[in-house]
């Protein structure tokens, strides 16, 4: 037996086994607090062995994926529809519709003439391709939402890498990351925002302007930059292998002769996309949908073609892991993460012990939950641990805020991150080479600015 195939099905058993050994232990006591907690006991162990899944990848991500909804439905953590709702999630049909978008524009070679035009102008020095690549993707996504930004950009960073024979990971893993650093410059970037915003705005308290987060967000943002452009582009991958392009074509690929007007119309959906995303005048998947069809009747792409268009792996990964985050969520492991990080600062009232407490706790939740759900889940309590320690919620909140969205360091902790993995050919561990230094950025910026913009105390 293959050697590869082996070490996984090993991985398998033990998980199975260690998985229904907790399962065993927590249910012979039906009564008490074991009990009570059982759900999420359960649920922290699907997290660990999921976990060490993704990052050795010694099955298919996807797989490991939709192995998530299956577990906690038997093992009673969550029902069959929850496990499966996100295959029904306006994030997930997003994806879809913009894919088919996306295809349209390789069907009719616009994402061809794009990427030639842009690497002509950078007259093919790539260190400008990937400079104007993640400077677009940064102020776009400071007033689109990040997401809307990625879908909408998808296409043509692929009609560019090829274009300019550089890996396409060197340009979708950048794009995903610039995304989520623009989201933090105003309200609208990415959902941690709006969402405390939300929960001061409901306690009574000083809530923030629409672009107050510029204080810490553009910052973050430029010293993002900087890390791509330098160090961090050392860690990109340096080849293709593993990119699956049975869902969509190569540009270079493209030599039939392509109709002028199906171009035309192809690139006419894209913007109006992209101008209902930014006016929020429709609900982003709504526009996808819409976009979908509307490049299918044209004729600009195939009923075929679109199908082949959907990167699937995307698809299941998103829907499978969305039962996980639900699970940390109802059960209360969520809570159970919290509470322990939160214990270890007990009575202290020094802002970086306060600052590095929240960081750690949403930083490391959002890797593998929503960014949206673990904000949801730690703001309140950051107004809880504000109003014990006489601190001001708005650092706090800011704090939870920007770690919820610095979901850098695995492909499910935030859309962006997932649409370009299997079009980039992204593997795990690439998220985690670039995710964890610029974790770290976003800590250390934390650490210098949220204090002065927004001090703790007094």
């Amino acid at each position: 037996m293959n050697k590869k195939y082996t070490r996984t099905f090993v991985v398998l058993i033990i998980a199975a086994l260690l998985l229904f050994a907790v399962t065993t232990v927590v249910f012979a006591s039906p009564t008490g607090e074991e009990a009570s907690n059982a759900p999420a006991i359960i649920t922290l162990v699907i997290l660990g062995i999921s976990a060490v899944l993704f990052i050795t990848e010694l099955i298919p991500l996807a797989v490991t994926s939709m192995a998530i909804p299956i577990a906690l439905v038997a093992t009673g953590v969550v029902d069959a529809g929850t496990a499966f709702s996100g295959l029904s999630n306006s994030n997930v049909v997003l994806f879809a519709g913009m894919f088919v978008v996306g295809g349209a524009l390789f069907e009719t070679g616009v994402a061809k003439i794009i990427g030639d035009t842009v690497v002509k102008i950078s007259r093919g020095n790539n260190t400008v391709v990937l400079f104007g690549v993640m400077l677009a993707t940064g102020t776009l996504s400071s007033v689109l939402s990040n997401t809307g930004t990625v879908a909408v950009l998808l296409p043509v960073c692929i009609g560019i890498a090829d274009s300019a024979k550089i890996p396409r990971g060197q340009v979708m893993l950048p794009l995903a990351m610039m995304a989520s650093l623009g989201g933090m410059i105003s309200l609208v970037g990415t959902p941690p925002n709006n969402t405390v915003k939300m929960v001061l705005d409901e306690a009574g308290y000083e809530s923030f302007g629409f672009f107050e987060y510029a204080w810490i967000g553009l910052p973050l943002t430029i010293a993002g930059l900087i890390f791509m452009m330098t160090i961090g582009r050392k860690l990109l991958p340096q080849s293709n292998e593993n990119i699956d392009d049975s869902h969509v074509h190569n540009t270079e690929l493209l030599t039939k002769k392509q109709s002028k007007s199906k171009q035309l119309i192809s690139t006419l959906v894209l913007l109006a996309c992209v101008i209902i995303m930014a006016t929020e005048v429709m609900e982003l998947h709504l526009a996808a949908v819409t976009g979908a069809l509307l490049v299918v009747v044209t004729g600009c792409i195939s009923e075929k073609e679109a199908y082949n268009s959907i990167d699937w792996t995307t698809i299941f990964l998103f829907a499978g892991t969305l039962s996980l985050a639900t699970a940390l969520d109802t059960t209360g492991a969520g809570q159970m993460i919290a509470d322990a990080i939160i214990g270890v600062v007990g009575d202290s009232t020094s802002p970086y012990v306060l600052m590095t407490a929240c960081f750690i706790l949403a930083g490391g939740l959002t890797q593998f939950m929503s960014n949206t759900a673990s904000c949801a889940l730690l703001a309140p309590i950051g107004l809880h641990i504000a109003a014990g320690l006489g601190a001001n919620p708005q650092a706090i909140l800011m704090t939870i805020g920007i770690a919820s969205s610095a979901a850098f360091v695995t492909p499910i902790g935030t859309p962006p991150n997932t649409l370009v993995l299997g079009p980039g050919g992204l593997k795990f561990i690439d998220y985690v080479k670039i995710g964890i230094p610029l974790l770290i950025i976003t800590y250390i910026g934390c650490l210098l600015i949220i204090p002065r913009v927004w001090p703790f105390f007094g």
